[in-house]
């Protein structure tokens, strides 16, 4: 049953919040899908989240905050342009690729140096957020199905290994965020979701700059990138 009282939702809220300082994996709602998340700064419960959805370390999850201001701690040498589309689409279901900043200690996978963040437009997500810090978060699903917009679909595919799953009732949105690769001088489209690349050039028409769409457009993904789009919340 959806958590609907203020007591429910901080109960909730603080099972889950000490389930991933011990090392759990935990499912909690956003406003695209719901995610399967752990602390991102703690290598063995990262490992329990790929392991759960039977993924391997080649498709790392991105990282949910709280709030832009955490982009900096995370990121180096973001461009303006990156700046932009956070300034217009945060919280909200754009996920931005950038290099990482290289003194964090924190293994998620094979990342080819680079960090994939995003702040969800999710009040009870991003009061989670900032009980615990940057999550690794993908998508509540098995590699291969349908992402869990409802929180039995999660439990369905992942209850077995999650200590805590936060019922907020059936996704708002359904539909995965848009990833851009914000690692270059010309942004591009990893994946195109939530946020359509019309909406994202609209936004940089202003800055002088286009936006490089995908080169598989069935898959939605360009070749070659420095971390590779994986599902995610």
């Amino acid at each position: 049953m959806p958590t609907t009282s203020e007591d429910e939702i901080e109960a909730a809220v603080d099972a889950a919040s000490l389930a991933v300082r011990r090392g759990r994996p935990v499912v909690l709602p956003t406003d695209t899908v719901y995610g399967i998340g752990a602390d991102a700064f703690d290598a063995t419960a990262v490992a329990r989240l790929l392991s759960a959805k039977g993924r391997g370390r080649d498709m790392p999850p991105p990282v949910l905050v709280a709030d832009a201001t955490t982009l900096d701690a995370l990121a180096t040498s973001v461009p303006d342009y990156a700046r932009t589309l956070v300034e217009r689409f945060w919280p909200g279901p754009l996920t931005v690729v950038c290099h990482q900043q290289p003194s964090l200690q924190w293994d998620l996978g094979e990342t080819n140096g680079t960090v994939a963040v995003r702040v969800p437009d999710h009040d009870l997500a991003r009061r989670l957020l900032a009980r615990t810090g940057p999550l690794a978060v993908s998508s509540a699903n098995l590699t291969g199905q349908p992402a869990a917009t409802d929180a039995d679909r999660a439990m369905e595919m992942l209850g077995e290994v999650v200590a805590v799953v936060i019922d907020d009732g059936a996704s708002p949105g359904g539909e995965a965020s848009t990833i851009i690769a914000a690692t270059d001088d010309r942004p591009r489209v990893l994946r195109v979701g939530a946020i359509s690349v019309a909406e994202i050039d609209e936004v940089l028409a202003e800055l002088g700059v286009t936006v490089e769409e995908p080169e598989d457009p069935a898959s939605g993904t360009s070749a070659g990138e420095t971390q590779e789009p994986s599902e995610d919340a």
